[in-house]
């Protein structure tokens, strides 16, 4: 974070009164004080040029102060285009095509994408307010700017799952007169069975939430949580790159004939090979004006740089044609939740990796929730702030196991909009239930949420490849605290000696329990347990980094360490 970027703990510019809230916004509804007061919206909006003079920064408006109305529309608004791109792009990529993905129509694909945003905006209203639960000494939710979008942690087990679904004959398929797949088809069944695991396991993050936090990290120190986060981050950026190139879909493996011999198939606009230099232009066209923006943008733009790149490319790619407006143009008016349903079930085989994925959601909403507190001028310490932290873990599992009953993956803190609530200076709850509501408008009205199917795959790569590169970088942050000492070395090495090497090599064990497999069903699903537990980099390298942890004695020079190690938010 820059020095310009740093909280003071400065007199607020709108005290505090005993009047009600909505008594100060009637009273001065009509007023200069109650639209746009004394906040300096030029820090927030003036470009940062050479040669033009550095706008003074905006006093600091605490999670109590007064804030005038204007000045929390525009800051909810920026809230929302900071995390709007990470809100869609697990559904868009999810319910895309190929053998990883669930190949499913536009009409459904809108509609997860509009689901998602209502999703988003609901449960961040509940993630948001903060009470007690009577009669205990409980609390849910933060009472602070964290808001929830899915987690990208599931996207790895989801493709691994959707995969092995299309292998067995759960899923679809059709095949030429060598038992070859040639075509997925459908299979929204996937996407029940996902849901239902993820509600199923969500159970263990609520538990996890009377956990005290130093518990936790004792059992997940930075040092698994940093390899975990590295490695889901190396896998998805693989993703993005697929995507960057024309698709990640059966065109890809670039067939000469067929449906998919261009990308995403031959009925698209300009439809071309997967890896054309024109897709490719596409996707670095993105690339570069997230770069742009955020060394020449003001700090509005700064904060929306992804989304800003993406309509870049957006517009760039609907004046040549690459655009298709038919989405647009079939999808409804408006939608909600519940109106596609799907047949909810539990996928073994993916238990134990979305175990792993829900205490990784609950480490980092600790850390995020800590980093909210900190730049949101309120303690980092004491029983307050432990209260913070368990209510807001509680809402997470909460709202997962909603967000499943929403027809929606995991739910997760997003850590980005501190990097907001930093840059506006300003912590006040009101601009994190007005990005709520902007969330919930764009999915209702389903024709804005269809804008998204409707941009090239190529475009959305370059902006995903970036978004998922911030994961990777996370991950890296994190293990860049550690002492480093022989102990976490070895750790390191031994977790990533599996972790890294069957993300390189994705099907590395899957050949190796081939001969057990029979027609007892359920000894084929505890294969398909295990190939799916290796197969995948950050469960099988969390899993041994969990293990070693506990069982490696420590060093009296590692002790010292790990008591003066800096946890990163």
């Amino acid at each position: 974070m820059d020095d310009k970027d740093i909280i003071s703990t400065e007199p607020a510019a709108y005290p505090d009164t005993e009047d009600s809230n909505l008594k100060w916004y009637l009273r001065n509804l009509c007023t200069k004080d109650g639209w746009i007061g004394e906040y300096n919206i030029g820090f927030l909006c003036l470009p940062n040029l050479p040669g033009f003079a550095k706008q003074p920064p905006a006093r600091f408006i605490g999670i109590k102060d007064r804030l005038p109305l204007a000045v929390a529309i525009i800051m909810g608004f920026q809230h929302c285009l900071a995390m709007l791109a990470g809100v869609v792009t697990p559904p868009i990529i999810l319910s895309g095509p190929g053998p990883q993905h669930m190949n499913l129509n536009t009409e459904y694909r809108s509609y997860l994408i509009s689901a998602s945003l209502i999703t988003c905006g609901m449960l961040s209203m509940i993630q948001m307010t903060r009470w007690r639960i009577p009669g205990t000494r409980y609390y849910m939710g933060t009472g602070l700017i964290t808001v929830v979008g899915t987690s990208f942690t599931i996207m790895p087990v989801a493709e691994s799952s959707f995969d092995y679904m299309y292998q067995s004959g759960y899923c679809p398929t059709v095949k030429n007169a060598n038992g070859d797949i040639t075509q997925y088809l459908p299979c929204p069944e996937a996407y029940g069975a996902l849901l239902g695991t993820t509600m199923a396991c969500s159970v263990l993050m609520i538990l996890i939430s009377f956990v005290p936090a130093k518990v936790l990290h004792k059992l997940f120190p930075p040092l698994v949580t940093g390899i975990t986060v590295t490695l889901i981050g190396a896998h998805l950026v693989g993703s993005g790159l697929k995507n960057w190139g024309g698709g990640s879909g059966p065109c890809i493996k670039l067939p000469e004939s067929g449906n998919f011999a261009l990308c995403p198939n031959v009925n698209a606009p300009n439809a071309l090979r997967w890896g054309h230099i024109k897709y490719m232009g596409l996707g670095f066209l993105v690339f570069i004006s997230i770069i742009i923006f955020d060394i020449f943008g003001s700090h509005f733009m700064r904060s929306a740089e992804v989304v800003l790149g993406l309509i870049v490319g957006l517009i760039v790619s609907w004046t040549t044609g690459y655009v298709d407006t038919s989405v647009i143009n079939e999808a409804p008016v408006v939608t909600f939740v519940w109106v596609k349903t799907f047949p909810l079930s539990i996928y073994t085989p993916a238990i134990i990796p979305i175990l792993v994925i829900y205490m990784l959601i609950a480490v980092e909403s600790i850390g995020t929730i800590t980093a909210c507190c900190d730049v949101s001028g309120v303690e980092v310490t004491g029983p307050v702030f432990e209260t913070r932290i368990q209510g807001g873990v509680l809402a997470d599992g909460i709202n997962s196991l909603l967000a499943g009953a929403f027809t929606n993956p995991p739910m997760s803190t997003f850590a980005q909009n501190n990097g907001i609530v930093a840059l506006t200076r300003c912590a006040n709850i009101t601009t994190g239930y007005a990005c709520c509501v902007f969330l919930i408008v764009m999915g209702v009205f389903s024709k804005l949420a269809s804008v998204f199917l409707a941009i090239p795959e190529s475009v959305l790569g370059g902006m995903t490849t970036f978004l998922f590169a911030n994961v990777l970088v996370s991950g890296i942050r994190i293990l860049s605290y550690l002492k480093w000492t022989r102990r976490d070395r070895f750790i390191a090495a031994a977790s990533m000696t599996l972790g890294m090497g069957t993300t390189i090599k994705d099907d590395w064990f899957s050949y190796a329990l081939t001969n057990l497999k029979g027609t007892n069903t359920a000894v084929n699903g505890l294969i398909i347990s295990a190939e799916m537990v290796v197969n995948s980099g950050f469960t099988i390298a969390a899993i041994v980094a969990i293990i070693l942890n506990l069982v490696m004695p420590r060093e009296i020079e590692d002790l010292e360490n790990e008591e003066n190690d800096h946890h990163p938010a």
